[in-house]
C-alpha cells in the first residue's frame, strides 16, 4: 500500500550520529506503506518530508541540528526528547513533535499531517495543540529497515540494540524508560526477534545487544519469566555466536542463578548492574527500591557464576554528601568490579529528579559548589571532582588493575568536566521551560 491517495513519498529518516532502533522500526513501517525511504546519520536530506529521531536533551541545543531543521520546513520529531514537546517546539520550531510511540502515527503523519492525531503536538496559529500518546498494541512488527552501514556502528561495543520488550517496574527518579514506555511490560514474540537479528546478520550486522531497561524483565507475567527469557537469549546466540550477543542492563533485584547463568552460556557473558551508589540513603532517595546490601550480593553471584559484572554509578544526586561519596567509593573498593562507568546526576525531562533540581537553589547542587578538597586545583566543582575520583577509583580497584597513564588521567578529567558542562546546559534549558515540563 503506498501513501495518500496511492502516492509514493519520499521520506528521510534523520537519526544523528548514531542509529537509534526506533528509527529503524519506523523506516520498516514507512517501506512497506509503500514509501521511498533513506535513512541516515547524517544532517542531510533529499525528500519530500523528515524525520529527526532525538535521544537526547542536549541535542536541542545542537547548532547543526538547530540549522538542519530551521532550513526545512518539513521536519517531524521524535524520539525521548519529545515528552515535552513544548520544549522541542520552542527550541527546533519543527512541524510536529511525536510524544510517545511511534508505529501507529508515523504514516498517518506524513501522509496527511498532525491535525487529529493522537500523541502529536504541532504550532496552529501561534498555539500549540498536543493531544496525550497512547500505546501502540502488539510490538511485533514488519522487519526494520536496515542501512548498509550498520554493521560498522559501534555503540558500547555493539552494532546495535535491539528491543525485546518496553516498560519497566522500576521508580528511579532519574530514569526516563516508565515515563515513555509505562510500568507494565509489553514483550515481543521470539519468533519476532529471531527473524529481525536473522534479516540483521544477513545484512551485515555482526554484534548485537539487547536493551529495554532490564533485560531480564523479557516476558514478564506478574513474575520473572525464566524460561522465556532463557529461550530468547539461547535463540539469538545460535545465530551470532555467544561473542556476538550481549544483555547488558540488568537491575540487581531483578536476577538470579538461572538469569545469569543463561548470560554466561549465551552471551559474551557480562552484565552492567545499575548500582548508583552506595549508601543507602541516597538509593532511597532516587527511589532504587534496593540496598547496598542487595547491590554486593548481586555483585557476587555473578562473579561466582563466572559472569563478569561492570557497575554504573550517578554522583552529585542532589543531598549527595561527602560522607555518602566515601561510601560509594567504599563500595567500589570492597565490589572489585570489573568495569565502573560514572555519570553525575542529569535531571532528564518528565523524570522526578528534573523537577527536584529545579526546585532547589543552585548553591545546594554539588555541580555548582566549588571543590575544596584534594583535586582543587584542577577547578572542578563538586559533582565533577567526585565523578573524576570515583572514575580514578574504579580503575584502581579492578581485579587487574591499569596502570593509570597521563593518557588515562586526563580522559577520566576531561569526561568528567564535559559531563558538568553538559549537565549545567541541560539545567538551563530546562528552567526555560519549567512551568511546561511534566511533573
Amino acid at each position: 500500500m503506498a501513501g495518500q491517495q496511492g502516492l509514493q513519498m519520499m521520506i528521510d529518516i534523520v537519526s544523528p550520529g548514531t542509529y537509534t532502533y526506533g528509527s529503524l522500526v519506523l523506516g520498516g513501517v514507512l517501506r512497506d506503506r509503500g514509501h521511498d525511504i533513506k535513512i541516515t546519520r547524517k544532517l542531510e536530506s533529499r525528500g519530500e518530508s523528515v524525520l529527526l529521531s532525538l535521544f537526547s536533551t542536549l541535542q536541542l541545543l545542537d547548532p547543526k541540528i538547530r540549522d538542519f531543521v530551521a532550513e526545512r520546513g518539513n521536519v517531524c520529531v521524535g524520539g525521548p526528547v519529545s515528552l515535552c514537546p513544548e520544549m522541542v517546539l520552542g527550541e527546533l520550531n519543527p512541524k510536529a513533535v511525536v510524544s510517545g510511540e511511534g508505529e501507529d502515527i508515523v504514516a498517518p503523519l506524513v501522509e496527511n499531517g498532525p491535525e487529529g492525531l493522537a500523541g502529536v503536538a504541532y504550532r496552529h496559529q501561534g498555539e500549540i495543540i498536543k493531544s496525550p500518546p497512547e500505546p501502540v498494541g502488539s510490538l511485533d512488527h514488519i522487519l526494520p529497515l536496515i542501512p548498509d552501514d550498520l554493521g560498522q556502528q559501534n555503540v558500547r561495543g555493539a552494532n546495535v540494540y535491539i528491543e525485546t520488550h518496553r516498560g519497566c517496574l522500576g521508580s528511579c527518579t532519574f530514569c526516563q524508560v516508565p515515563r515513555f514506555f509505562g510500568r507494565s511490560i509489553r514483550s515481543r514474540s521470539i519468533e519476532n526477534i529471531v527473524d529481525e537479528v536473522k534479516e540483521m546478520k544477513r545484512l551485515g550486522v555482526k554484534r548485537v545487544a539487547i536493551s529495554g531497561g532490564t533485560g531480564s524483565l523479557f516476558g514478564y507475567r506478574n513474575k520473572i519469566n525464566r524460561e522465556a527469557f532463557v529461550e530468547m537469549i539461547r535463540s539469538l546466540s545460535q545465530i551470532l555466536g555467544k561473542r556476538n550477543l550481549s544483555v547488558p542492563d540488568m537491575r540487581v533485584d531483578l536476577v538470579d542463578e538461572t538469569v545469569l547463568e543463561a548470560v554466561r552460556d549465551y552471551t559474551i557473558g557480562w552484565v552492567f548492574f545499575g548500582l548508583e551508589s552506595g549508601s543507602d540513603r541516597i538509593l532511597r532517595a532516587m527511589r532504587k527500591g534496593v540496598t547496598v546490601e542487595d547491590n554486593l550480593r548481586a555483585v557476587e553471584l555473578a562473579k561466582s557464576l563466572g559472569v563478569k559484572v561492570g557497575g554504573s554509578f550517578i554522583v552529585g544526586y542532589p543531598g549527595e554528601t561527602r560522607e555518602d561519596f566515601e561510601e560509594t567509593m567504599s563500595f567500589v573498593e570492597d565490589s572489585m568490579l570489573d568495569d565502573v562507568f560514572v555519570s553525575i546526576a542529569e535531571p532528564i525531562p518528565a523524570t522526578p529528579l528534573s523537577t527536584q533540581v529545579l526546585n532547589m537553589p543552585k548553591d545546594e547542587l554539588a555541580l555548582y559548589q566549588e571543590h575544596q578538597g584534594e583535586y582543587q586545583a584542577l577547578r572542578l566543582s563538586e559533582a565533577e571532582a567526585r565523578c573524576f575520583e570515583l572514575m580514578l577509583q574504579g580503575e584502581g580497584c579492578k581485579p587487574i588493575p591499569r596502570a593509570l597513564s597521563q593518557d588515562l588521567y586526563n580522559a577520566y578529567l576531561d569526561e568528567s568536566r564535559g559531563q558538568g558542562r553538559d549537565i549545567k546546559r541541560v539545567i538551563d534549558l530546562l528552567e526555560k521551560y519549567r512551568d511546561v515540563l511534566p511533573h
